[in-house]
């Protein structure tokens, strides 16, 4: 029977699902290997042909690894809280589980589909009680830790309560809050147990504080810096202002220095790295204070200061004004009368630009004077105060000192508004710009670093500075703490309730708490979050809880340890599973997530080794990042008038130049080749249904342009409609054959067609014309090994490399060797369905089962060993000439010798018959090139 694709996938994915081929077990000598895939946010939109391209090399990887006899974990869930759904919510009224299970059910259906290999008794939806609770645990284990600096990591709250009860707070050395307060310990046992719980809270590693977070009116919520655009949310084009907002965080802070030196120990993209380290942003430098000039219209005394943080402390010589963050806590009490105005004008308008803007506008020259003065501590000089955006208020201390000549920036800042610019010799810079780097340069601003190189003019500063009281050296990190609250309704509730206005958590045994059911998913009339509308919602019928519910990263950073014990209902995973599974040795997933995701996972990951609930540091061996499909956008081409509006004529692709026309995208699916399905058009677009189509050669040819993947563009393509017309496992193989899997590459479903050939010819090698099942036990030819022993090697060497696309070519070629040799080989035919099943696992667990193995799934098979005697070359085909002129080839031993070679060519009929009963005046032999007859 020829292949009939849709009855053989059909069969073995129902094989799949009901014999549980790919669940796999923790107790088993093989070794493991687990092989992880980003999860999915299930959209209403169900996937798309680029959806699938990483979850397709992650499978055949799996695959392959299951053949060299490893225990691989592949598992799947989905990252199922999240704001589209809410959206949906308010729109409709209809609860976010609800479309959430709808929309699963999707998903679930087309990955079923395409044969993926996952053990689906492992999945996880970070929207299920049972998942959550323990995302809910882990937020629990942080607010009950802190940092410690001496032994350098977290431990739990109680060491900390230790040493305040034993020495106070002089010995601590910790990762806080910048206003813990001095105390000893007879101070810490009379405070109250409120003024004890105030102050652990800024020791805590999830704490509440004000924060400046992007507010979004219209969402009613806060947003994530890459949930943000120009000023505007990403979902909806909404306004987005900054706001202060009590806000819980994370001090992922304290983890600066082990997350840039652990990038140092992992298999990942140079580019996700180096974005991590910008991220984290290491800085050595010195903290310096400003004492402010006091004021008669301000309240701040003479030994109140601005601080500041300085990579380059050798030029505070040049120091000719200071720069607030328009948050910054000081800039109300500094703004004079007279400054109110432009002051309070400048923060409105920064209000609507995101951090992330700011941080890249590196061209406009904005800012406002407050009106008021602060002290050199070095130089003694007066400098002026002002405020600007692209200072922020969490990045050091939200204050940077202007040096015009040392810095582009602040020349420009200085110029724009007539600052004065000091000069200063900047001794490191004369040393780079020397053509002898031998030499160094000298200062000539201070006696007190006069003629000093670089470093000891930088030793001595910091020295001095701490000797005055009025700076320190200090290391500093450009990652802020994350903020870890959502001003929204579908998300984790944050298992917390307050008490005079305190934060404490709900006893472990509660867990999970559930989110209470609402009736709008709206912020309540006063501006509470939507969980300020649940009815009788209170802890022990007396305290508030958290209305706030955690951000979308809460639950995507540790959900890889629970697929390695989905079930366990007493443990986020057993101990057990934890030391065998360990960690994932392959994670493939997007780039974008790189200062998101991936640092988030780190975080957690070294927390939870910390307090020894997890045994590796990091979580992700080895990552991939693969690429994009983009889309194939198609166009028809409508005819204008003079006037330039639209007639109902629409030109074929190749005529438009003789006319005026606009483009209009069209469904990419009702067009094939680039031919549009005209009456499928019409329908489509019903307001062409009268139009008239000015066809080349009888056709309407569209217009092609490469664009993203989108519903607005008409270019997603369906793998659905793929799958139905061709098969998953053409799908499968199309998708790989497309381009290295980490670039970015376009959809073109015109070549899908040439893959679906090729499966149809591997599929006519076990069948004789008749379509009849036909293979034999007869020894392999030599020939046939040859083949199939490349491509053995040869598709092992790149699934390792992870080079899918040049694999399918190779199959392609053996194939097409196999068939020329007529080749019906069991032994080489089996081998070689082992070998292509990774790629194609439908199509070869029909032949693997047709060829007698019909216990169960070629799954376990043993991958073929490579014998790299059988590609050694031993015969080379000689062209045989006669007088000049090549008649024929013969396979001769290259273990011959000229004279050996020279009596076989005479011997063979054939070349007797060009002889022509002549004896040859000379055989001239070039071992392993020709061989030449003169007659």
């Amino acid at each position: 029977m020829d292949y009939q694709f849709k009855e053989i996938e059909q069969r073995w994915q129902k094989f799949w699902a009901e014999h549980q081929t790919f669940k796999v077990s923790d107790e088993t000598t093989k070794p493991k290997f687990y092989v992880l895939d980003m999860f999915p946010y299930p959209s209403g939109a169900g996937l798309h042909v680029g959806h699938p391209l990483g979850y397709i090399a992650s499978d055949i990887f799996s695959r392959y690894k299951r053949l060299k006899g490893y225990n691989v974990l592949h598992p799947m869930g989905y990252d199922s809280f999240g704001l589209p759904a809410e959206q949906y919510a308010i729109q409709t009224g209809q609860h976010p589980a609800l479309t959430t299970e709808v929309n699963i059910n999707t998903y679930r259906r087309q990955l079923d589909q395409i044969g993926f290999s996952f053990d689906w008794d492992r999945e996880v939806r970070t929207s299920d009680p049972g998942y959550y609770k323990w995302t809910q645990w882990i937020f629990m284990q942080l607010f009950n830790s802190w940092y410690n600096l001496e032994t350098d990591r977290a431990e739990d709250i109680t060491t900390l309560l230790e040493k305040f009860n034993a020495s106070g707070s002089a010995d601590v050395k910790a990762v806080c809050d910048e206003d813990v307060k001095s105390f000893m310990p007879s101070d810490w046992a009379t405070m109250t147990d409120e003024e004890r719980q105030e102050e652990l809270l800024k020791y805590r590693l999830t704490y509440l504080r004000e924060s400046t977070v992007n507010w979004c009116a219209a969402l009613g919520t806060v947003l994530a810096n890459d949930e943000v655009k120009d000023g505007y949310s990403e979902r909806g084009g909404h306004p987005v202002e900054q706001k202060k907002m009590m806000q819980w965080s994370m001090r992922i802070s304290a983890y600066a220095e082990r997350l840039l030196q652990g990038l140092n120990t992992i298999d990942w993209p140079e580019p996700v790295k180096e974005m991590q380290r910008n991220w984290i942003g290491k800085s050595i430098g010195a903290s310096v204070r400003f004492k402010i000039e006091p004021s008669a219209e301000s309240n701040l005394l003479a030994s109140d200061y601005i601080e500041v943080f300085t990579t380059r402390v050798d030029t505070i010589f040049g120091v000719s004004y200071l720069v607030l963050a328009p948050e910054h806590e000081l800039v109300a009490a500094l703004t004079t009368t007279e400054q109110m105005v432009a002051v309070n004008g400048y923060i409105l308008q920064t209000k609507k630009k995101s951090e992330l803007d700011r941080m890249a506008d590196t061209k406009t020259v904005s800012g406002a004077f407050t009106g008021s003065y602060a002290i050199n501590p070095v130089s003694g000089e007066r400098v002026q105060i002002w405020i600007a955006d692209y200072v922020l208020a969490g990045y050091g201390t939200g204050a940077v000192m202007g040096v015009p000549s040392g810095d582009q920036r602040d020349w420009l800042f200085a110029k724009h508004f007539d600052l004065p610019i000091i000069q200063i010799l900047d001794a490191q810079k004369d040393i780079e710009l020397q053509a002898d780097a031998t030499k160094e340069g000298t200062y000539i601003n201070s006696g007190m670093i006069n003629g000093m190189d670089y470093a000891t003019a930088v030793q001595t500063l910091n020295a001095w500075l701490e000797e005055q009281g009025v700076g320190k050296a200090k290391v500093n990190f450009r990652m802020r703490d994350a903020i870890f609250g959502r001003q929204r309704y579908w998300g984790e509730p944050i298992p917390v309730y307050f008490k005079d206005g305190l934060p404490y958590l709900i006893k472990e045994e509660e867990l999970p708490l559930l989110l209470p059911e609402i009736d709008k998913y709206l912020p309540t009339e006063t501006g509470e979050p939507p969980l300020g509308r649940a009815a009788d919602w209170t802890y022990e019928d007396e305290y508030e809880y958290e209305l706030s519910t955690m951000p979308g990263w809460a639950g995507s950073s540790w959900y890889w340890y629970r697929y390695m014990d989905a079930r366990n209902s007493s443990d986020f995973a057993s101990k057990e599973a934890i030391e065998y599974w360990k960690d994932v040795d392959l994670y493939i997933g997007g780039a974008e997530h790189a200062t998101g995701h991936l640092l988030y996972s780190r975080f957690w990951n070294k927390f939870l080794k910390d307090l020894g609930y997890v045994n590796e540091e990091e979580p992700f061996k080895k990552l991939i990042n693969q690429g994009m499909i983009q889309g194939r956008s198609n166009f028809v081409y409508r005819v204008v008038d003079e006037s330039g509006r639209g007639t109902n004529k629409l030109v074929s692709a190749g005529l438009r130049k003789d006319y005026k026309t606009s483009a209009l995208h069209v469904d990419v699916n009702i067009v094939d080749n680039e031919i549009l399905d005209i009456e499928q058009f019409k329908v489509f677009r019903p307001e062409f249904v009268d139009a008239e189509f000015i066809l080349e050669n009888g056709k309407y040819i569209c217009g092609v342009e490469v664009e993203k993947m989108s519903k607005s563009k008409f270019n997603v393509v369906n793998p659905d409609v793929l799958i139905a017309n061709y098969g998953a496992d053409t799908l499968r193989m199309y998708e790989m054959f497309l381009g290295p899997l980490e670039q970015s590459k376009p959809w073109n479903t015109n070549g899908i067609e040439g893959v679906f050939k090729f499966l149809r010819k591997f599929w006519r090698l076990f069948h004789n014309e008749e379509w009849v099942f036909n293979v034999s036990d007869s020894m392999p030819q030599k020939a046939e090994l040859k083949s199939l022993h490349k491509i053995i090697k040869k598709v092992q060497d790149d699934i390792e490399r992870f080079s899918f696309n040049t694999s399918v070519s190779s199959f392609m070629i053996a194939v097409n060797e196999l068939t020329e040799l007529k080749c019906k080989n069991r032994q080489v035919l089996e081998d070689l369905v082992i070998v292509l099943s990774p790629y194609a696992p439908h199509i070869c667990e029909e032949l693997w089962a047709n060829l007698g193995h019909e216990a169960g799934s070629l799954s376990y098979a043993k991958y073929p060993e490579f014998n790299p005697s059988y590609l050694v070359e031993d015969e080379f085909s000689y062209p045989i000439s006669v007088n000049g002129k090549t008649r024929l080839n013969m396979n001769i031993s290259l273990t011959l010798e000229a004279t050996d070679i020279e009596t076989l060519v005479l011997a063979d009929e054939q070349v007797q018959k060009y002889l022509e009963g002549k004896s040859p005046k000379k055989v001239i032999v070039v071992k392993g090139r020709i061989v030449n007859i003169v007659i």
